[in-house]
This record gives structure tokens, C-alpha cells and sequence, in this order.
């Protein structure tokens, strides 16, 4: 049961207890029942007893010119009581004295009972029986009395059948295991419905937690129980702390990019002036090897600031309006128009900042370069959204793709600009699993591809 959900542990436990409750109230039933029936068949022999008593103590008819006077006679005539019959049916009653059988009911045809020890019927219970033997071979209860008398008194025994007492046993006990198994069924669904309600802030608690971790919610809220709240006051405590390291790491490395690659740009800068020869070519050796090392630990540093459950859930197009509007309005004027095909329920599992910094360097150089017209389109395909920009402006080669995606390289020296847009956004997109990739479109310009995870989306 270690590795069991809660709700499998909690209905095996209930089914469990609910057998043991069944089975104890059916034996306790069954107990009840037996104790009622041989009662009342003791009370039904102890009337025979008391009829044979009573015709025993009747007064005999007096003979001609005598007094009136009781004597004990033997019994004369059937008693009222349980059915004597005709046959062994097992209703049978005995007088004896001495060993001598005074009086038998007709259906025992002249065969004696076995003998009861005159203790049987004193000890135990009030309604105690005695199991006997009859002389057919039947298995009979037995009820006796002992009445004051010579030869040790006279002996009345009335006996009934074993079978009075398991037949209404029999015809009860397929009630109750019908009763006791509709009431098992009736508590498990009862319990069931109880569990299920009873582990339903649990079933929520896990949608919001899924929730936060595809980007859809920022934080657990809404009423909770007792037993609940603690809980989601620290796990709310830990995203919060979580969001902020994130938060933090992520500006620590902006500025850390920020403030190595401007340098940088200028050493290369200054580098690609110097007249060509062996010093023109170690520095731009040494700036090339600064800026991998530069790229490799900002890489690494974003990637751990990265680390951990993605929580991002960024919309794409109001982000991509947003800066489109942006650039038609201060920096392509009414010479370029943006066309935006990005539905609006989409999203990308990436940073809001780090999404703008991708899009702003594609589309800058997009407007930059293009003739009359830009495009964005998007669209989700499983677990990754692809984001493409294309321009109707001259295009790229093959070898000029590959320079522009160098840090540092500008094929359009008129153009303002430091050469690390693309490789930055290529970057960027590398941390997230995702790509950039850059080949001529469909009307001669360049077409811009960028992949991105898509969300995760709560279970």
C-alpha cells in the first residue's frame, strides 16, 4: 500500500472494515436469531411438559361411593401443544418412572426415548435444551421434568425435532446475507462518494499547481481547507521565492550581456579598421574567442536562471502587435506595413522579455530591409510553435546567412547597428530548445524562422 494513491489506500481500508462490520453483524444476527428460535421452541416443549403435568394431577373419576381425591394416573389422551402427528416426525413426549415408561405419544410405535440425567434440564441457561437422538435416528432438542413421586419420581420429557430450529434458521439467512450485502454495497458507494469529495481540494490543489507550471495561473488562491492551508501558504511562498530567483538571475545576466558585448563590439570594431596583417588577425582572433566565452558563460548562467519547472506561458500576438505597432509608428514610418497572422490563443512556453528581445531584433531587421511589407505569421505544431517573419526586401545567399548569425557581422555597413541582433535571438532561442533558422522566402526576401516550446498544458 506504500506506493498507493491516497484515495485507493482510504477505499481499501473502508472495504476492509466494511467485511469485518458485515460478517460480526451477520454472526451477531444469526446468534440472536438461534437464541430467539430455541427459546421459543423450549417455551413450545414446556407447555407440552405442562399439559402432561396437568393431565397427570387431573382428578380420576371416583368410583361409586368414594370420596372425590387428586392421584397421579397415567397420561390418557394427547396434550395440547406442538403437533403430535402421526409418524416420527420427531414431536414426541415420554412419561417414566423407574425406568418404566408410564405414558409415550402413539407416533414414537412403542420405542422409548433415551434417558435425560436429571441435572440436564437444571443446568445452564433458562431455555437450555438438550440434544438428543431419537429412536429413528433423528437428531431431537429435548425439554424435562422431574416430578415428586416413588421410584425417584416421575419423569416428563417432550421433545421436537433439530430441524424446528435450522429450517427457520435457513429461511433467514438468505434474508439477511441479502440485507447485510445490499447494506455492504450501500456504504461502499456511500464511501466512495465521501472519499471523493473528501480528496476533491487535493484534485484541485494538483489543477492549480498545473496550472502555474504551464504559465496559466501566478500563484495558488481561492479558499482552502484547514488542513490545506498551511500547505499552500509555503508551496505559495516557494514560487514566490522561486519568481524572484528566476527574476533576478535573468537581469543579472541581461546586464552582464549588456555589459560585456558593447566593449566587445567596439574592440571588433576597432579591430576590423586596422590595416590587414598579422596584428589585424590576432585581434580579431581575440575578440572571436572572447565572444564565445562570453556567449558560452551567458549561456550557462541563462540556463540556470532557466532551471527548474517552466511556469512561462507568454501570448504571442498582443506581444508581436505590440512591436509592431512600435516600429511602424517610429522607425518605418508609412513606408513599411506590418501584416499580422498570429491567432490569439497562442502562446510560447519563454519569458515576456526574453520573447520581446527575440522579436524586436527580428522585426527591426525585417523593417529595416524590407521593400514595402513585412509579415508574421505563427502557428503550433505539438510540443513547439513556429514564429515566422518574412520581408519583401532584397534577401540573403546561402554564405551571407551563414556571416549574419556571427556576432559582430554587418553586411550593410549604412545601416545603423552593432551585428549581434541575430545571434543574440539565435541564442536565446538555443536556451529554450528551441532554433532560428534564416533562409529566402517565397517574394525574394529573407524569411525568418523561429521555434519555440509551446506550453505545458495542465492534465
Amino acid at each position: 500500500m506504500a506506493g498507493r494513491s491516497l484515495r485507493e489506500r482510504l477505499l481499501a481500508s473502508a472495504a476492509i472494515f466494511i467485511l469485518l462490520a458485515i460478517a460480526a453483524t451477520g454472526y451477531v444476527m444469526n446468534d440472536l436469531l438461534e437464541r430467539f428460535v430455541r427459546a421459543d421452541i423450549a417455551g413450545r416443549l414446556d407447555l407440552q411438559i405442562a399439559g402432561l403435568e396437568a393431565e397427570l394431577e387431573r382428578p380420576a373419576p371416583p368410583r361409586e361411593g368414594e370420596p372425590r381425591h387428586l392421584r397421579r394416573a397415567p397420561f390418557d389422551g394427547p396434550p395440547d401443544g406442538p403437533p403430535d402427528g402421526r409418524g416420527p416426525n420427531g414431536w414426541y413426549w415420554q412419561i417414566e418412572s423407574g425406568g418404566r415408561i408410564l405414558d409415550a405419544s402413539p407416533n414414537l410405535d412403542g420405542d422409548p426415548l433415551p434417558p435425560i440425567a436429571p441435572e440436564a434440564g437444571r443446568r445452564g441457561p433458562p431455555n437450555r435444551l438438550t440434544d438428543l437422538t431419537g429412536p429413528h435416528g433423528q437428531p431431537l432438542v429435548a425439554r424435562s421434568r422431574t416430578l415428586p413421586g416413588p421410584d425417584g419420581g416421575i419423569v416428563l420429557t417432550a421433545t421436537a425435532p433439530l430441524e424446528a430450529i435450522r429450517a427457520p434458521l435457513r429461511d433467514a439467512a438468505l434474508t439477511i446475507a441479502l440485507t447485510l450485502g445490499l447494506l455492504g454495497i450501500g456504504l461502499g458507494a456511500a464511501i466512495a462518494v465521501q472519499v471523493r469529495f473528501a480528496l476533491s481540494p487535493l484534485d484541485r490543489l494538483r489543477r492549480m499547481l498545473a496550472e502555474i507550471r504551464a504559465g496559466r495561473r501566478e500563484r495558488i488562491d481561492g479558499p482552502q481547507p484547514a488542513e490545506l492551508r498551511p500547505l499552500t501558504e509555503e508551496l505559495n511562498a516557494l514560487i514566490e521565492h522561486d519568481a524572484e530567483t528566476l527574476r533576478q538571475a535573468r537581469r543579472h545576466v541581461a546586464n552582464l550581456g549588456h555589459g560585456l558585448k558593447t566593449p566587445l563590439a567596439t574592440l571588433s570594431a576597432q579591430a576590423a579598421r586596422l590595416p590587414d596583417g598579422p596584428m589585424r588577425r590576432e585581434w580579431q582572433s581575440l575578440t572571436e574567442l572572447m565572444d564565445r566565452r562570453i556567449r558560452h558563460h551567458l549561456r550557462r548562467a541563462r540556463s540556470a536562471a532557466q532551471g527548474g519547472p517552466i511556469r512561462h506561458r507568454t501570448p504571442v500576438a498582443s506581444h508581436a502587435k505590440d512591436l509592431a505597432d512600435m516600429l511602424e509608428k517610429f522607425m518605418s514610418g508609412s513606408r513599411v506595413a506590418i501584416s499580422l497572422a498570429v491567432p490569439q490563443h497562442l502562446a510560447v512556453a519563454v519569458d515576456g522579455e526574453d520573447l520581446d528581445e527575440m522579436l524586436g531584433n527580428l522585426l527591426d531587421n525585417a523593417c529595416r530591409h524590407a521593400s514595402g511589407r513585412v509579415d508574421i505569421g505563427a502557428a503550433r505544431s505539438g510540443r513547439t510553435v513556429t514564429i515566422s517573419i518574412a520581408d519583401d526586401g532584397p534577401g540573403l545567399e546561402a554564405d551571407e546567412i551563414a556571416r549574419v548569425l556571427k556576432p559582430g557581422a554587418r553586411l550593410d555597413e549604412t545601416l545603423p547597428g552593432h551585428g549581434f541582433g541575430l545571434p543574440i535571438t539565435s541564442e536565446i532561442a538555443e536556451l529554450y530548445g528551441g532554433s532560428l533558422h534564416l533562409r529566402r522566402g517565397d517574394r525574394g526576401g529573407l524569411l525568418a524562422t523561429l521555434t519555440l516550446p509551446a506550453p505545458v498544458e495542465p492534465a
